[in-house]
């Protein structure tokens, strides 16, 4: 699918690996919708791109679809979606206190990254699916977010782990299901990146970190993210695949 033109939402748009593929879809001439639960940072990112800020909660339904909306009034239908929004929480299962980590925080990660991904897509899908079909047949195609700590989570990530395997589990039925709808579904598992998060921590820390990845033994660019993700959009053959994008890192158990 040709970006030039193209109607595009961005959820968690607003900073990190959202943010980059936002600027990214905006540089190929994309029409960016940023969404975002911070709308200080989706209204700032929309500003320097000439895109659109939409208050969006990917884990509510009500919200999600108002999103889509909004988005659609500004720009037309969408055709692309990044679904990149998402949290994550270390917790043992057993603590220190010899107590069970609380079943809530489980639920609110699962919640946020498993059904809130699930969330944006079946909206998504629904949306696009009454899109007129391209010449190619092609009405549209989602990105997904997971994380290698789907494959090989640590310690404490139980709950990031199991809503990032959601993720990679889902996408191949997903694209056989959308198939008859012309949209494609991919998801990009990350590796370690530079996010606010991390550029946050310490330097010697970050420094280790960016030593645990075989070649480029440097963290991740988000912009490196943002220009496999839009590639995703570019090549039509791309259809139903997990990528991870990690430099070969395999995380150790902590």
């Amino acid at each position: 699918m040709n970006i030039q033109g193209q109607a595009a939402l961005v959820t968690g748009g607003g900073s990190g690996l959202g943010e980059a593929t936002a600027r990214e879809l905006a540089r190929l001439g994309a029409k960016v919708a940023v969404l975002d639960l911070n709308m200080a940072n989706a209204e700032r990112v929309a500003a320097d791109i000439g895109g659109v800020a939409v208050h969006c909660n990917v884990s509510d339904a009500d919200s999600m679809a108002q999103a889509i909306q909004t988005a659609a009034a500004a720009h037309g239908p969408a055709r692309i979606l990044m679904q990149i929004a998402g949290i994550g929480t270390a917790k043992r299962v057993v603590g220190k206190d010899g107590k069970a980590a609380p079943l809530e925080e489980f639920a609110k990660v699962i919640n946020v990254n498993l059904i809130g991904t699930y969330n944006a897509a079946r909206l998504f899908a629904e949306a696009c699916s009454k899109l007129d079909p391209m010449d190619d047949g092609a009405r549209g195609v989602m990105v997904f977010t997971a994380s290698v700590a789907a494959f090989d989570g640590q310690v404490g990530q139980q709950a990031y782990s199991a809503s990032k395997a959601g993720v990679v589990g889902m996408t191949l039925p997903m694209a056989r299901d959308l198939a008859q709808h012309g949209i494609r579904v991919c998801t990009i598992a990350p590796g370690l990146f530079k996010t606010p998060l991390l550029a946050s921590l310490p330097e010697p820390i970050q420094q280790s970190l960016a030593a645990s990845i075989p070649f480029p033994a440097r963290l991740g660019k988000p912009s490196e993210f943002a220009e496999l993700a839009c590639h995703i959009v570019h090549n039509d053959h791309l259809n139903g695949e997990v990528i991870r994008l990690d430099g070969a890192l395999r995380m150790a158990p902590r």
